[in-house]
């Protein structure tokens, strides 16, 4: 018999899985406002952008819920037809993270977005 083999063969199975589990976690995934969702330290930060000049972050808790942007602010940097473009984005009224770039940026968009909690901590974003 040999079970020791076979126990070290499933326990490699599972640690492989936990990584890829965890791997997959922080890549972009749709959000429910159209746009792509990634983890951002203690949270989780959507990046919408529909080919305009205007960009919207909505911002969520560890358990997918919304978090009002009051008292936040973010700055973003985003590559857009190779060029780097760097903006700063600010809570609005409806409680997100809004900004304006120089240039439209396309939905599907490479870059990061810093961001800063009202208590002071601070995020990235990265998509």
């Amino acid at each position: 018999m040999s079970f020791p083999k076979l126990s070290r063969r499933v326990s490699l199975a599972v640690i492989g899985s936990l990584f890829a589990v965890a791997a997959h976690a922080h890549e972009p995934r749709p959000g429910p406002n159209g746009g792509w969702k990634v983890d951002a330290g203690a949270w989780h930060a959507e990046l919408v952008a529909d080919g305009t000049t205007t960009v919207v972050v909505h911002l969520f808790d560890a358990g997918d819920r919304p978090v009002s942007a009051e008292g936040w602010s973010a700055n973003a940097i985003l590559l857009v037809d190779g060029a780097a473009q760097r903006f700063d984005l600010a809570p609005d009224a409806d409680g997100r993270l809004t900004g304006t770039a120089a240039v439209a940026v396309p939905k599907d968009v490479k870059g990061a977005i810093q961001l800063a909690a009202p208590d002071g901590t601070t995020a990235q974003a990265k998509y």
